[in-house]
């Protein structure tokens, strides 16, 4: 099959800010091959280390402004007064180089994404309390204490939207946790080639299996209970 005629499977990974989905995504790019990785454009401005590029493409809000005019986003939002967006031609690509592709969005993003792929593989990765996550975010140093107050905040927010992805990651301890994103993305490879698997293969999309929304709802319900929220979704999935 040519190159052109790839249709690469989409994933879909969201957290809350200080869920430890950098480092994720980060070990997955080097372990799992053919995975291409859309970097987001925003208006906020750098952090720390970050450069133009790499984490971000960093623009003006007049010229993000006039790229969301031209329809060359996919998904765009806005987030503590900061635009995100990612764009179009990311996809593109995938289907040129046949990569698959993975976006790094916020919930309000995915949602986007969902009701245009609705193939994509959705991926939602929770911290395993309300008071890790603020450990987290003062570790960082990044923030001073209101600001981390609004993080937390917002992730309450979306931590609501956990129901809305087809898989669930708790990530408690950071070698696990790499293994099983590892797991999903090559799961769903597999799942979709519709051939038999071997031995080796089916631990792979069981391991998988663990984290999909139906089976990992009673291990949500004490997470979503240190933040102040109830599962009050009922016990159907995404499609």
């Amino acid at each position: 099959m040519s190159s052109s005629l790839h249709k690469p499977l989409v994933y879909i990974i969201s957290a809350p800010s200080g869920s430890g989905k950098s480092t994720l995504v980060n070990e997955l790019l080097k372990s799992v091959s053919d995975l291409e990785f859309s970097i987001s454009y925003t208006t906020r401005s750098p952090r720390g280390s970050e450069t133009n590029g790499r984490q971000y493409y960093f623009v003006s809000r007049p010229e993000f402004e006039k790229m969301t005019r031209n329809g060359d986003f996919l998904e765009h939002a806005e987030f503590d007064g900061n635009l995100y967006g990612t764009a179009r031609r990311f996809l593109h690509e995938a289907e040129q180089s046949g990569r698959d592709l993975l976006l790094d969005i916020d919930v309000q993003g995915a949602e986007q994404i969902q009701q245009k792929l609705t193939n994509a593989t959705s991926i939602f990765i929770l911290p395993p309390n309300r008071k890790i996550l603020v450990e987290r975010l003062r570790k960082r140093g990044e923030d001073r204490d209101e600001v981390i107050q609004r993080r937390v905040a917002a992730a309450t927010r979306e931590i609501e939207n956990y129901d809305r992805y087809n898989y669930i990651l708790i990530n408690d301890h950071l070698e696990e946790s790499i293994e099983i994103l590892q797991a999903i993305v090559r799961s769903e490879r597999l799942l979709r080639a519709g051939r038999p698997l071997a031995r080796d293969e089916s631990k792979i999309v069981k391991l998988a299996d663990c984290c999909r929304l139906a089976n990992v709802r009673e291990r949500v319900k004490p997470i979503l209970d240190s933040f102040g929220t109830t599962d009050d979704s009922g016990d159907g999935s995404p499609s």
